[in-house]
C-alpha cells in the first residue's frame, strides 16, 4: 500500500521536487543543527515503514524519511562507533537503517581460510536492532579488500568456485534473519560497461554473478539481493551494461532484487540530473533500486559556493530516490567528515559528508531534511 501510494503522490509533486533543487540549499543550516542533536531512533523495524512516525519535533532524518516512504540510511566505522560517543549517538538517532562500512567485507569476516570473526559484524547488527534500525550486508563478492590468503595463483577454477560457494553460503548464514539486505556483487563492471578483470571473472567466467545471486538466496531466502555499483547514477554506458545484465539475470529466474546506485559524486562535475530517467528503467524491470553510498566531495578548502554545491548533489541524488517508486533506501556513506575515506583515497579532496568535523550539519543536511519534509507533504 505505501509503495502506491508514494508512487501517485510522488509523481504529482516530480515538478515541485525538481523545482526545489534551486531552493533548498540555501536553507538554514543552524536550524538543522538543533534537529540534529535532538533527534531519537525510530523502533518501526519494517522495510517500508508503515507504522506511526515521532511525533515529537524536531525529527531525524530517519523520522522524515519513514514518512516520505524511504530508509534514510548511512555507512558506519564500528572503531568510531565504539569509541565515539557523539558519532553512536547520532548513528543511533538519525538514521534507520546502517551500513557495514568495512567490517562485513571478505579480508574482515574470514582473515584466514576457515577461520570466520565475526565479532565486529555482529556488535553492529546487535546495536542495529536495540535501535530499530535494518542492516544492509555490505559486501559478498567484490574484488577489492579481499583476504591475503585468497591468492589468485593458488586455485583452480574448480577450487576458487567452492571457496566462493562457502564463503557466501557461510557468510549469510550466519546473519539470517538479521540483515535486510545483501550487497552480494559489488562493481562488477568497468566504466565502459564492460565486465571487470578481476579474479572472478577471470578465474570464474560471467556465470560467477548469478551463482552469487543463487548461492546468496538458498542461504536466506527473505533477504533482498542487490548488484551495487558506482558511476551509474546516470544513463551511460555502465549503467547500461549494467541494466542489460541484470533484464537477462531475471528472464533466467536468477534471484536478483535490486540495483544499488552508490552515488559517490564530485562538485567539479556535473550532478547526474537524468538519474530518475536511469532509476526507472530498472524499475520497469521490476527491481528495486537505492543510492547506497551517498556523499559528495569537494577540492579543499571547502567555500560557501562548494557546499551549496554539494548540497545540489545530495538534493539530486535524494529526488532522484523519491521519484522512482521502487527506491526505498537511501544510504549516506559516512555522516561526518571526521571519519569519511575521501581524503585517503581522493587527496586534496574532503568534507564529502553532511556533518563537518565538528558534527555541525551542512547545507546538504538542511537539504535533505527539507526534501523528505516536501515528499512526505505531497503524499
Amino acid at each position: 500500500m505505501l509503495k502506491t501510494m508514494r508512487s501517485v503522490a510522488v509523481g504529482s509533486a516530480a515538478a515541485v521536487l525538481l523545482v526545489s533543487a534551486f531552493t533548498l540549499p540555501g536553507a538554514s543550516a543552524s536550524a538543522s543543527a538543533s534537529a540534529s542533536a535532538s533527534a531519537s531512533a525510530s523502533g518501526n523495524d519494517t522495510a517500508r515503514h508503515g507504522g506511526k512516525g515521532h511525533s515529537a519535533a524536531p525529527q531525524s532524518l530517519g523520522d522524515l524519511g519513514r514518512k516520505a516512504g524511504v530508509r534514510i540510511g548511512t555507512a558506519v566505522d564500528t572503531t568510531a562507533l565504539a569509541e565515539d560517543a557523539p558519532y553512536r549517538a547520532r548513528v543511533a538517532g538519525e538514521f534507520s537503517s546502517v551500513t557495514a562500512e568495512n567490517v562485513m567485507k571478505w579480508e574482515a569476516v574470514e582473515p584466514q581460510s576457515g577461520t570466520y570473526d565475526w565479532a565486529a559484524a555482529d556488535r553492529l547488527v546487535d546495536f542495529a536492532k536495540k535501535n530499530g534500525q535494518l542492516v544492509h550486508g555490505h559486501t559478498l563478492v567484490w574484488h577489492n579488500q579481499l583476504p591475503a590468503w585468497l591468492d589468485e595463483d593458488d586455485f583452480t577454477g574448480a577450487e576458487l568456485r567452492k571457496i566462493l560457494h562457502r564463503h557466501i553460503t557461510d557468510q549469510v548464514t550466519h546473519f539470517k534473519g538479521r540483515i535486510w539486505q545483501w550487497d552480494v556483487v559489488n562493481e562488477a563492471f568497468d566504466d565502459d560497461g564492460t565486465l571487470r578483470d578481476s579474479i572472478w571473472l577471470r578465474k570464474l567466467g560471467p556465470g560467477y554473478i548469478a551463482d552469487a545471486f543463487r548461492w546468496a538466496h538458498e542461504a536466506d531466502p527473505k533477504a533482498r539481493l542487490f548488484i551495487n555499483d558506482y558511476n551509474i547514477e546516470g544513463v551511460n554506458a555502465k549503467s547500461t551494461a549494467l541494466y542489460e545484465l541484470v533484464g537477462t539475470l531475471r528472464k533466467q529466474h536468477v534471484p536478483v532484487h535490486g540495483v544499488g546506485i552508490q552515488g559517490h559524486l564530485a562538485v567539479q562535475y556535473s550532478a547526474p540530473h537524468d538519474i530518475a530517467d536511469n532509476m526507472l528503467r530498472f524499475d520497469r524491470l521490476g527491481l528495486g533500486t537505492a543510492i547506497t553510498e551517498a556523499d559528495v566531495r569537494i577540492p579543499l578548502p571547502a567555500d560557501s559556493a562548494e557546499y551549496e554545491a554539494q548540497a545540489e548533489g545530495y538534493g539530486v541524488l535524494l529526488r532522484g530516490c523519491l521519484l522512482t517508486p521502487g527506491c526505498d533506501d537511501f544510504t549516506v556513506w559516512g555522516f561526518t567528515d571526521t571519519y569519511s575515506w575521501v581524503p585517503d583515497t581522493f587527496p586534496g579532496e574532503g568534507a564529502a559528508n553532511i556533518f563537518d568535523e565538528n558534527y555541525a550539519p551542512k547545507p546538504a543536511y538542511s537539504t535533505l531534511r527539507q526534501t523528505l519534509t516536501l515528499a512526505a507533504g505531497r503524499r
